[in-house]
């Protein structure tokens, strides 16, 4: 059997027989229609006096057929030329005897066709009167449209969109599903994605109203047929409300009435569930990661999230290359039932082989290996490939990059074959330009500034040049750091900087020689536990308050310190946390030279802690403890001592104005100190305001006392930026004392804590 699609060019050939078949049933015909007065007159259908002949008769009656073969198309064209032209001949003839009739008429005699005729009497004397002088008449405007009729003609048209037969009581299938009441869910559903429901219910024209109509139509129905009716149907039905027909107002005066009348039918169920595929491992790898069962009603949503499911756990479960098939759903109307068939290919199950690099490389691929998490031969999963293709973005190396599995050669020693990992990668920019800036009471404005070239040493091995310039802080430093340094995660870092520091507790030249190996958090790649450790030197010329003397002098110090850093984090955002919290330990034996030798040690334990009471409202609190032991205040470099105030320290108070202080009222730090702080954030898309609570101290001795508190209360304002919130603080000290500013000003990226 063949389908033909299309009219145009059909040819059909008739054999003499078929023609012949045609004539007596088009005589027959002609022969029930005679005969169909009679009938009519003659109920009983037998017409009296007039005899039945019989069937030879009839064919008697019949001309008889030509057998003879159809003439050709071309031979008929010939025909119907010489027809033509003996009818055009036959027509000139008519019109030439014609023409001599017309000559012999006594009117035409003189051979002239045209005959100039004069006018007719006139019968009405006022029509030889002449016509009166154009300014006599009395012209008037004609009449113009009244503002009512603009308006009529100017407005929109208005209608009412309604839907019938989608109520739970219609029917039972629609009432409930394995989701609930599919009632509100097919509106909700119909109502996000509505064409009427949109432009408030008005239209240019009653055609652009059919439009949407019917638009909607067919959504209504595409959102019963996801959800398993399908046999429903949809009638649109427009018209003109009641109230405008029978008070006579306008026709645009009342809205129009768009229903959509809905008949749902009967709801088709899951029948009988088959995989065509080949034996997997586990053997219900397949059949246990496909939620739908037989019985649960055909919700197409359902359905493609659970082949998504499959083609998702394969994949993780050492199957790289498999493919899911189309399905197939066989409707049963009698048992509103669809038996469902998918086709899934598993493919060969492999384990990891090698890693290919290939395109314009930041790096090769022995580097790429370091970034992985796992080993060769491990059996294949997805999510691990997920998790190298995640690592290799986070380097910011790579404008483009895709890691695919490719067949690999040979076979694991258990016989199993290997998966290789093809690493596309197009390196992008590598240079980096940035600039911030911030403003602190008593620390005033500040500027930084750097260059990195983040693969001047390659791999991953970056050179950076940055500079501080500030009323109280000037700074230049170059560092080199590599990343993934041996491992994954793991960077080391080298620099050299030159600082000048001049604050009301102390004025300091200094130079610093650092290096560190660590595994830390970035912005892009947040981690659960950190830590850190180095080694630093550096030397200062300080200029600071001799509380023996009671005078200021400079003194140089040299200090070793091996500092080290334990992180925990379970927050869930660097820059912008809302939940979870933090604790952080850090610890700094150091040993000093000047004027003798010092070894003491600085730790330091804070923590934050942060709590969502609803969407945009969060909860946060921040404590911190310090102390330094094993030599007194006065032997201490003033930088290496605690002070507190400020924008990361107690909101309200300047930098480092918090503690003891000379006489002459400039601090002069001491060797433990604790803070505290509330802070209540609420965020309206991306803006946000803040109220906070700060509180702390810093103390001559080593050991916090816990006491003599100062506290400092605040709001502020944030802006939410991709790369964090945009702080803005502003506070002001309680229980303020002489010499303390009344508000200070706070402005920093990301949160205070």
């Amino acid at each position: 059997m063949s389908r033909l699609s299309g009219a145009a060019g059909l040819c059909v050939c008739v054999r003499v027989a078929g023609v012949a078949f045609l004539i007596r049933t088009m005589a027959l015909l002609t022969l029930v229609f005679i005969c169909a007065p009679l009938l009519a007159q003659n109920p009983s259908g037998t017409a009296a006096g007039v005899d039945i002949i019989s069937d030879e008769e009839f064919d008697t009656a019949i001309p008889s057929l030509d057998d003879a073969p159809l003439e050709s198309v071309e031979e008929w064209q010939r025909e119907q030329d010489v027809r033509d032209e003996t009818t055009s001949s036959e027509e000139v003839r008519q019109q030439t005897e014609q023409a001599g009739q017309e000559r012999s008429n006594p009117a035409l005699r003189d051979g002239d066709l045209v005959e100039i005729l004069a006018d007719a009497p006139v019968v009405d004397p006022l029509l030889d009167q002449p016509l009166p002088p154009i300014d006599s008449f009395d012209a008037e405007p004609p009449p113009q449209p009244t503002q009512a009729a603009e308006n009529e003609d100017s407005q929109s048209v208005r209608y009412l969109a309604k839907i019938n037969g989608l109520d739970p009581e219609a029917s039972a299938d629609i009432a409930v599903d394995a989701d609930g009441n599919i009632y509100r869910t097919s509106l909700r559903r119909f109502y996000d994605l509505s064409v009427l429901g949109k432009n408030g219910g008005k239209a240019d024209t009653r055609a652009v109203v059919s439009q949407r109509a019917r638009a909607d139509r067919q959504l209504l129905l595409d959102i019963l047929t996801s959800e398993g009716f399908y046999d429903a149907t949809v009638r649109v039905a427009t018209e003109r409300t009641n109230a405008a027909a029978t008070e006579g107002t306008p026709a645009t005066a009342e809205p129009l009435s768009v229903v959509l009348n809905v008949v749902p039918g009967r709801r088709y169920y899951l029948g009988e569930i088959r995989f065509e595929t080949k034996p997997v491992e586990p053997a219900d790898l397949i059949t246990s990661n496909f939620v739908p069962k037989s019985g649960d009603p055909i919700v197409a949503d359902t359905i493609l999230a659970a082949e998504a499911n499959i083609s998702i756990k394969l994949p993780e479960n050492g199957y790289p290359f498999a493919t899911v098939g189309q399905r197939d759903i066989l409707l049963d109307s009698e048992k509103g039932l669809g038996d469902y068939t998918l086709p899934v290919d598993p493919g060969a199950r492999s384990v990891f082989g090698q890693i290919k690099s290939e395109g314009k490389e930041a790096f090769d691929a022995e580097h790429v290996a370091i970034l992985r998490r796992f080993r060769t031969g491990d059996l294949y999963d997805s999510r691990k490939v997920d998790d190298l293709r995640a690592a290799l973005v986070a380097t910011g190396l790579l404008s483009t990059v895709s890691v695919e599995p490719v067949p690999g050669e040979g076979t694991a020693p258990d016989g199993t074959p290997y998966a290789d990992l093809l690493v596309r990668q197009e390196a992008g920019p590598a240079r980096t330009l940035a600039i911030s800036a911030g403003y602190g009471t008593g620390q005033g404005p500040r500027v930084e500034g750097s260059w990195t070239h983040r693969n001047l040493f390659p791999p991953e091995g970056a050179l950076t040049a940055a500079g501080v310039l500030g009323t109280q802080e000037q700074a230049a430093s170059v560092s080199f750091s590599r990343a993934n340094a041996g491992k994954r995660d793991r960077t080391f870092e080298m620099s050299l900087s030159a600082l000048h520091s001049n604050y009301d507790a102390f004025e300091a030249y200094t130079g610093r020689v650092a290096a560190f190996y660590s595994y830390a958090s970035t912005p892009i790649w947040q981690k659960k536990f950190t830590w850190s450790a180095g080694l630093e030197i550096l030397a200062t010329s300080e200029d600071q308050f001799d509380v023996a003397r009671g005078l200021r002098n400079r003194q140089t110090f040299y200090v070793a310190a091996v500092p080290g850093q334990l992180g925990f984090d379970r927050s869930d955002d660097l820059l912008n946390p809302t939940k979870g919290y933090r604790l952080n330990v850090r610890l700094s034996p150091e040993a000093s030279l000047g004027g003798g030798t010092r070894v003491y040690a600085r730790a330091i334990v804070d923590g934050s802690f942060y709590y969502a009471p609803t969407d945009n409202m969060v909860l946060a609190a921040r404590g911190r403890v310090g102390t330094i032991s094993g030599t007194g205040r006065d032997d201490l470099a003033p930088s290496r001592r605690f002070y507190g105030g400020g924008g990361g320290s107690v909101r309200g108070f300047g930098f480092q104005q918090l503690g003891p202080k000379d006489i002459n009222g400039d601090p002069i730090g001491g060797r433990s100190m604790n803070e505290a702080a509330l802070e209540a954030r609420y965020r309206f898309g991306n803006f946000g305001v803040a109220g906070f609570v700060d509180a702390g101290q810093v103390y001559e001795s080593s050991i916090p006392k816990f006491d003599d508190w100062r506290f400092g209360l605040g709001i502020g304002g944030r802006f939410y930026t991709n790369f964090g919130p945009v702080r803005l603080d502003l506070a002001t000290p309680l229980n303020r004392k002489q010499g303390e500013s009344k508000i200070s000003v706070y402005v920093s990226i990301g949160q205070a804590f």
